[in-house]
């Protein structure tokens, strides 16, 4: 498993990894050939069991505890990991919490929670990876953001602005760091169902979804967890070497839809330019 995989012979640390996107980014990077350091936050069930999965692959895992709401431990992440791991090639930042509510009600308490958790861990973490990257040629960076990040949507301020600052921050640091090795890209998912849903959701079903996706997302279906972790594989493998900067939008074509368009799926009736557009 993973001889010939894109990301043979690479080391990879994975944030959030416990769950949804962050625990299948795990697995397809052993999948691909990569030991994996894997980072959870609260419960270590679903973190342990991809663990488990990933050494059956014959690869080197452990998960590792960490709160992100918290300075210095980030840091001590990163000592476990380059412990693991002897070093590493790859790191996908991709914990990060959310939470909806008016404008006018967010807290200030609220508003640090966020941006400490979503913005300033990742960054501090970066600092401490690209500290052993730069012992050993280099290394690949993916930032796990959200279309949340390129669209608006009510009560989500400051969410949508931690996930803005993600996509700013992989495009600055990625022209300050390639040319000493160490490329820096993003990805920003949209509809993709995990676990968090059922708990959110009071009238979740997987039935819900895919009628709602039907109309609303131009694919007709909803993401899954192994898309983005296969667009994560490649932007952090060879394969993407001359890919800098950029942040990927895996969407089934959400945010290419303007939403004034009521129903993408039939012809409009409307007709702009008649009489002064040939044969409209």
């Amino acid at each position: 498993m993973g001889e010939n995989g894109k990301l043979r012979g690479k080391r990879a640390l994975v944030t959030g990894s416990g769950t949804g996107i962050g625990r299948e980014i795990a697995l397809h990077f052993a999948r691909e050939g990569a030991d994996v350091a894997l980072h959870y936050a609260h419960s270590s069930g679903g973190a342990e069991s991809a663990v488990q999965e990933i050494q059956a692959m014959g690869r080197k895992a452990a998960a590792f505890k960490a709160d992100f709401a918290s300075d210095k431990e980030p840091l001590v992440l990163a000592e476990k990991a380059l412990e693991l791991l002897g070093g590493i090639d790859c790191l996908v930042n991709n914990a990060g919490i959310t939470f909806n509510k008016p404008f006018m009600k967010v807290s200030s308490e609220q508003f640090d929670w966020i941006y400490n958790v979503n913005v300033r861990a990742p960054f501090l973490l970066t600092q401490a990876v690209v500290e052993d990257m730069l012992t050993h040629g280099g290394g690949a960076i993916c930032n796990i953001t959200s279309i949340h990040g390129v669209q608006g949507a009510p009560e989500h301020s400051v969410y949508a602005g931690t996930k803005g600052a993600i996509i700013a921050q992989a495009r600055a640091l990625s022209v300050e760091l390639a040319h000493k090795g160490v490329r820096i890209n993003a990805v920003a998912p949209g509809c993709v169902p995990v676990e968090n849903y059922q708990n959110v959701l009071p009238d979740y079903s997987k039935d819900a979804i895919d009628e709602m996706a039907k109309t609303s997302i131009p694919v007709g279906h909803t993401g899954t967890p192994l898309d983005i972790a296969q667009l994560a594989a490649f932007l952090c493998s060879d394969e993407a070497r001359f890919i800098i900067g950029q942040t990927i939008v895996a969407d089934g074509g959400t945010t290419s839809l303007m939403s004034l368009i009521s129903d993408f799926r039939n012809e409009s009736t409307a007709r702009f330019g008649k009489g002064y557009v040939p044969g409209i």
